[in-house]
Parts: C-alpha cells; structure tokens; sequence
C-alpha cells in the first residue's frame, strides 16, 4: 500500500510529542528534522545508487535504531552525524546543529535515552519508507518537509516563526515575478533572507528550466533547515550562505554584489540597529547620500535597497514588507521618491498572515526592465480574500489564483485593482502608496438610517449593496420589494418575512441561473471526462491540477454566474489537496486497481522505547475495510443497495428499541426493574419470562404486568434487530470483499471518475447554490428586521407596557404616580 500525504503528516507530527514540553518548537524542529533527513537519505540510497549523498558506513538509520536503549544513544548519534557530514561538505553545520547529547533539552539520564529512542522509533515504522517517491513527479519528502516546517512556525510563537513564508504567498510571488517564462539555466534566483528555503523552492517550482540557486541566511540553525530542504527537494548544487545580509553579503564577484535575475524575499520585518559593520555611504552602493539612507531603527528599506541593487538591469523581483514603508515620511519618503520607478506593483495582503507578527503586509514588485520608461504602478488590494485556520489567517486557493489572474491581466478592478500613473502619485499624492488612497473598498457598510427608524421602510441604499444579486437576477428585487412608495429612497417588503426564502427560489432567473449553473457543470465535465478516463498507470499528476483548474474556472467565469468562477475552482483546488492528488499518485504507481485492506491498530511502545505489534484486527463487518482508490461505501452503493439499506433499517431500529428500552429502565428501575425484584439475580429472559409467569399466576398488580411484557418484547425486537443486522453484516462483508477481487480495471475507473470524484464535486459545487440562496434571504431578513419597528411604534408598545404595570401596582394598593 503506497503512502499517502495525509498518514505521512500525521506520522511524523507525532515525532514531535517525543520531544514537546522540554523545548520549544523553534528548537525541537531541528531534531525531528534531523531524524528525517537521516531516514530519507538512508532510504534513497538503498535505491538509487547514483544519489548524490555519500554514506559511510554505520551511518545510516539502521544504525540510529541500533543504538536505541543503550547509554551511548546521544554521543552514538552525533559521532554518527558527524562523520555523515565530513564525508559530505555541503552538510557542514547543516545536520550537526541539533545536540542529542544535551541533557538540559532531552533530560538526564534514562529520560534522554528514553526521549531519543522514542524518536528514532517514530521514524522506524515500517509504513515510512523513502526508497522512490510515488511517482516522477511527486515530491513526497520534499511536501512533508514544507509541512513540518508549517506546523513548527505556528507552534514557534511570535518571535520565531521567521524561518518560514506561507506557502500560498510564496505561490503569489512565485508566480508574479515572471520566472514562469525563463529560458536556459543560467538564469539566476536568489532569496537574500531565504529562512528554510521555501520561498525559493516555490519561486523554483513554477520555473520551466532549472534555474540556479543562490541564497543567505543569517540565523546558523535555519541556514541548516535551507540545505536540507533543497536536497530532499533534489536541489543538490544550490549555493545557500550563512550571515547577515545587510552586513555581510556573502554572495559577491570580486568587490560588487552578485546580481540575478530573479530575486524573492521575506525579510524580518522593521528590524532595529540593522546598521552595524556596514557604512552609511555603502561600499556596494545600496544605500547613500545620492539615494538615502535607511533609518537605523527601522531596516525594512535596507533589505529592499539590497534587493534593487542585486538585480540585473532586465531583472525581477518581489519582496514582503510590512504597509509602512508605502507611506512613512522622512528618509523613507527620500527613498521612495528616488526608486519608486523600480516598482511595478504592490499587492496588498490581509493582515494576520505571517508567523512572526499580526500586522498587514504588502508584496512589492520589483522590475529592472524599461524602469525609466514606466509610466506607473499596478496596485491590487487583496486584504479581504483569506480564511480563518486557527489562530492564523491564511489566502484560499482562489484567492491566489484571483490575484495571480488579475496581476497578468494588468486591468482595472472596481474595489480590488487599478493602474495609478506616476502623476497620480506624485502630484495628488506627494509619493503615498497607501493602496485605500487609490482603490477604494466596496460600500459594505451598515447605515443606521435614522428616517427609517422614525418612519419605516427600506433604504434604498441598503437594497442597492445586495447589486451582485440583482445583476444576475433582475426580476427578483422587483419581487421582493415595492420601491415605488410615496416616500423617495425607501421601499417596503413585496412579501411576509416568511416567504422571503420561498420567493427567491421560485423566481424565474433564480431558476435560470440555477439551469445555467448545472449546464456548466455539465459542460465542464463533459470536457474533462476524456482526461479522466485516459489516466494511466505513469501518468505525471502535477500537471492535472493545474489543467483541471484551469478548466473548471473557464466554465464558470462566464455568463454572470451567481456562483462565483473563483469559488468553483476553490471547491475544485481544495478537493484536490485532501483526495484527488493522492487518487492520481496511486494511479500513477498501479494503475486502476482497487486494493481492499483492513486498517491496522496503531504499533504501541513499551516503556524502553521498544514497538509492539499489535494483535491483527479480522474484519467483521464492511465498517472494518477500507479502499484508498475505491472507498468501499461506493460500491456498496452501485452493486450491493439493496441489502445495505436493510441493514441500515435494521441498525436505526436497533438504536430505535434500545432508546425505549433505556427509558423503561430508567423509568421503572425503582419498581418493576430493580435487581432486588429478581431476588438479587441480573436480569435476563429466564427471570423476565418467570416473573411475567408467577404475575399472571397470582394476578398481581395489571400494571406490573404490562411493564414486564412489554419489556419482554423490547428486548426481544433487540435481539432480532441484532439477528438481522448480523446476518446482513456477515452476507455483505462476503460479497464486497468477492466483488472487490472481481472488478475490473473499467470497472474501477468508472466508479471513481463518476461516482467519488464527480459525486462529490457535484455536490459540493450544489451546495454553493444553496448557500448563495441562504445569503440572500439572511441579508434581507437582516435589512427588514434593522427597520421592523419604528421608534413609535417602540413608544407606544413601551407606553401600553407602563400602563399595565401601573394598573397592576394600583391593584395592588401602590400608587406608582
């Protein structure tokens, strides 16, 4: 069974239970990562015997598991990793930064031994085995890295989660710097705060050819994290330096900066006392009196007069940093005026993105190319596209792929993207990039309306913000408002509060839109079913996603569809991150072959560290199999229905008898249920039915009886609900595990392409007609409910309330006046 993305994940977050509580995760990365490295590079090995690693031996995993219990475990493992790395240069202070002899980490005595063999053990599991990736272009190792060094960012806090960029931003500048569209390997790409390197490996990723490259890190450990992850991405000649970039660039020609072509970065931000060896007047000529001077509490503009100046004259590049350096004054105004041709864009970001602070960002782009020829700058203002995870905000798949399209497309969109000329800036403006002074948000604002609180009625202003409804359905505002009333300005609801969901999804262009959208959801997967069914065994997945999305946005950017097209093709990206890519790579790896199994219990640890194995579970029922391609509730449902919805009714009834049966005995315990009755005996149909007897026999108390008997009954249904269900269990579990050793290649691909992969997107590209019908009618209930009653209507019911309550005092002999 291949390794799928999600079990490897998990797998390897629990190397880091090991080690939590005596470190933080800023410190702890470095030995899980350590441990994976060793672990993958002792794999490919095996495998591959041109792998660029050289590994000596008794340097290899087998000989970490090999010290596991013993005294020497730590001392074992560093003479281990040293050795590694004498016998490989490029992984000098790379896999030795991480001490697992440090007992004030890893605790004293047999707590280390115990902390550290736990950790090999995690690693030992015989379902992680890095010998070959899935498929030619699968990046297994590679996207586990990026995952683990995600999960440490979160956990590091706010001071030390700087090693790592989000990967969708690192998408966005990625993509925005145009290395796309490089040609030979001698291009260049350079990170100059590269952090663990995923900023550059995204940046790589969209470049056609390999590109060469280069990057500095000041902080040694995180320098350790970039030359791992490139070589477990494969990038073995990558030139990655350690040291402070702004005092100690390392990566010169002779005297002068070495120059690239393409240059990406997120460095820290607002740095303060960045100016330590280097001069005021630079020696490479970044910063000085001609062009300015950074203010010495506040680097930001340091890092991104490095980067203009270690660009190429027809060279790219994008850098992060936080909003101030659009507006602030005094030498960073200098500045800007004096580079402001340089920058091509700014894209602004939502705020709460990053690991090392909450605050909003912003992406400069940069561009060398005709810079003195420009005529202004292309801004897009994102800051509204994210979703909540966890603590953190992140940017969806679709918005990535909205900024992305509207950057390429360089056209202006109302409220999110405008081209503002130099003049603008300079004239009206006075070299303020603030974006909100150029792009103004759409009007989403909630007016009290003080008229409409007075008076009643609907402000027109507030049916007009509801524009993108009316737009794609021009008839359904006309039923659902009468805007024609005496007074200009406000409208009164055509319908009752509780018609208001019935209306809109009766009315005629809801229900064109509703036809229109199925239509191109028809069209698309008329369009890609071809593609679908043409998946083989060595296909290359990667390309799929792109190919898929790309079409699916196609379809549904058109016709003024009430569904968004960035919305599907979120539905679509989404879909498949947590399924289809794992589907396609094991396509890749073995073809249309649905391979049944039965999950195993999780391999337990003794107290020395030592793996159990654990007794192998027999299926009993269909509930204990599972199919990665092919889940087995799908064929169930195409082959075996009809016995699955019996058993199902035989389950909700069991649930059904066994609720009654709990309430008679919490009902009668006390009485007719009670041990005591049975003389002390547990109750079962022996005692029940001599009970019922020696009742009828002496005509005892009817109700008694009639409790007795029905109980007798319930638990009689239970044991034939339980009959039936055993029955079904076993007839069913027979034939899906016949039906699975049957099927056929065909017949898998068309249950997987039809029913799971169609199945589902069609139903979760429904549901977002649902939800758009649930906004609708939620937003003017709201506006309704805002001016339901007016502030006189408010007076006289508090009015008629006062009098009540006056009436009722004086009754009572109070005289409230």
């Amino acid at each position: 069974m291949a390794i799928k993305k999600s079990e490897l994940y998990n797998t390897l977050w629990k190397s880091c239970d090991e080690l939590r509580g005596g470190m933080d995760a800023s410190q702890y990365k470095d030995y899980v990562l350590v441990m994976l490295f060793v672990k993958y590079i002792s794999d490919k090995s095996k495998n591959d015997k041109n792998f660029s690693i050289d590994i000596p031996n008794g340097c290899y995993f087998d000989d970490f598991i090999a010290l596991k219990g013993k005294d020497s475990i730590g001392e074992g493992i560093n003479k281990i990793l040293e050795k590694l790395a004498d016998a490989n240069t490029q992984l000098t202070s790379v896999i030795t930064v991480a001490d697992f002899a440090d007992e004030s980490k890893l605790g004293k005595g047999d707590d280390l031994i115990k902390t550290v063999s736990n950790l090999i053990g995690v690693f030992q599991s015989s379902g992680l085995d890095f010998g070959k990736n899935r498929s030619e272009d699968d990046d297994l190792m590679g996207d586990a890295y990026e995952y683990l060094m995600k999960n440490f960012a979160t956990e590091s806090g706010k001071s030390k989660g700087q090693f790592y960029t989000p990967a969708e931003v690192s998408r966005v500048m990625a993509k925005v710097i145009g290395i796309q569209r490089a040609k030979s390997a001698n291009e260049s790409l350079y990170d100059p705060t590269c952090g663990s390197g995923s900023l550059l490996l995204k940046a790589l990723a969209e470049a056609p050819v390999e590109v060469t490259v280069y990057g500095q890190e000041k902080d040694v450990a995180t320098h350790g994290l970039a030359k791992m992850n490139m070589i477990l991405h494969g990038i073995d000649d990558a030139d990655i330096r350690q040291g402070d970039t702004i005092n100690d660039p390392q990566l010169k020609e002779n005297d002068t900066l070495r120059t690239f072509d393409y240059i990406v970065a997120n460095p820290p931000f607002s740095t303060k006392s960045w100016l330590k060896s280097a001069k005021s007047e630079d020696t490479y000529g970044r910063w000085g009196s001609k062009i300015g001077i950074p203010p010495e509490k506040n680097g930001d503009y340091a890092f991104l007069l490095h980067i203009i100046r270690s660009l190429k004259q027809y060279g790219t590049g994008a850098c992060i940093l936080p909003h101030g350096v659009l507006f602030r004054g005094n030498a960073e105004y200098a500045i800007r005026k004096n580079i402001i041709k340089y920058i091509k864009g700014i894209i602004g970001l939502p705020s709460n993105l990053f690991f090392g602070t909450g605050i909003p960002a912003c992406i400069l782009i940069l561009d060398k190319r005709d810079a003195d020829n420009r005529k202004g700058i292309f801004m897009i203002d994102a800051k509204g596209g994210y979703v909540k995870d966890g603590a953190k905000n992140r940017l969806r798949e679709q918005d990535v792929r909205r900024i992305v399209d509207v950057w390429e497309a360089h056209k202006d969109v109302p409220h999110y993207a405008r081209f503002v000329s130099f003049d603008e800036i300079e004239t009206s403006n006075d070299f303020n990039l603030n974006l909100p002074r150029y792009i103004p948000s759409a009007d989403s604002e909630i007016l009290q309306d003080i008229e409409a609180h007075l008076q009643g009625g609907l402000p027109l202003h507030d049916i007009e913000q509801m524009e993108q409804y009316w737009s794609s359905c021009p008839t359904l505002r006309g039923e659902l408002f009468v805007e024609n009333t005496p007074r200009v300005g406000y409208a009164q609801l055509k319908v009752s509060k509780s018609e208001i969901r019935q209306t809109i999804q009766v009315n005629r262009d809801y229900q064109t839109q509703s036809q229109l959208f199925r239509r191109h959801l028809d069209d698309w997967k008329s369009e890609v079913s071809p593609k679908l069914f043409a998946l083989n065994q060595g296909i290359k997945p990667k390309g799929y996603a792109k190919e898929l999305g790309d079409s699916i946005l196609r379809h549904f950017i058109q016709d003024a569809l009430l569904v968004d097209g960035y919305n599907a093709y979120d539905v679509f990206m989404n879909y498949w991150n947590e399924t289809m890519q794992d589907d396609l790579y094991l396509i890749s790896e073995v073809g249309w072959c649905a391979e049944l199994y039965v999950p195993q219990p999780a391999e337990k640890k003794s107290k020395s560290g030592e793996v159990k194995k654990s007794k192998r579970k027999e299926p009993k029922s269909i509930y204990d199999l599972a199919c990665d391609l092919l889940p087995v509730d799908l064929v169930v449902k195409r082959y075996f229905d009809d016995l699955s919805q019996t058993l199902a009714s035989a389950e909700e009834q069991l649930a059904e008898y066994e609720s009654q049966k709990a309430e008679m005995e919490e009902m009668y315990k006390e009485d007719y249920l009670d041990e005591t009755v049975f003389e002390g005996k547990k109750i079962t149909d022996a005692s029940l039915k001599k009970r019922e007897k020696l009742l009828k026999d002496t005509k005892s108390d009817k109700e008694e009886r009639n409790v007795i008997a029905c109980y007798i009954d319930l638990r009689g249904s239970i044991s034939a609900a339980k009959r039936v269900i055993r029955v079904c269990n076993t007839d069913l579990l027979a034939l899906v595990v016949g039906k699975y050793k049957e099927l056929s290649s065909d017949e898998v691909r068309d249950m997987v392409v039809d029913d799971k992969w169609f199945g589902t997107l069609t139903h979760r590209l429904e549901e977002q007609m649902v939800q758009i019908s649930q906004q609708l009618t939620s937003s003017v209930v709201s506006l309704v409910e805002r001016y339901e009653s007016t502030l006189p209507e408010l007076d006289r019911t508090a009015q008629e309330l006062e009098d009540k309550v006056t009436a009722h005092l004086r009754t009572m002999g109070f005289n409230w006046a």
